[in-house]
């Protein structure tokens, strides 16, 4: 029976399946936290929807910030597992 994912790919995989948990937790929490703490305020003072899109607004800039820098990291990781495939040419 073949092999799903050979042993020379694995850290590969977990490594996409590292970012793509990791990028949907990022995307998934402050858009939750922030439209919940916008519908909040916006009842309590009676604004409409304009402080839930400001949650929006926010959310959407925070996650920007933090996908950026993670897709860095990750890009830097991913240069790394490709370095340490490489044989030695000596």
């Amino acid at each position: 029976m073949p092999e799903i994912v050979p042993n020379k790919d694995r850290k590969y995989v977990m490594l996409a399946f590292r970012i793509i948990g990791e990028f949907g937790a990022v995307i998934a929490v402050p858009v939750v936290v922030l439209a919940l703490l916008g519908k909040h305020l916006d009842e309590r003072f009676g604004t409409g929807p304009w402080l839930r899109a400001a949650g929006f607004v926010l959310a959407a800039i925070i996650t920007s910030a933090i996908i950026y820098r993670r897709a860095k990291h990750y890009g830097k990781e991913y240069a790394a597992l490709d370095k340490k495939e490489e044989p030695n040419k000596e």
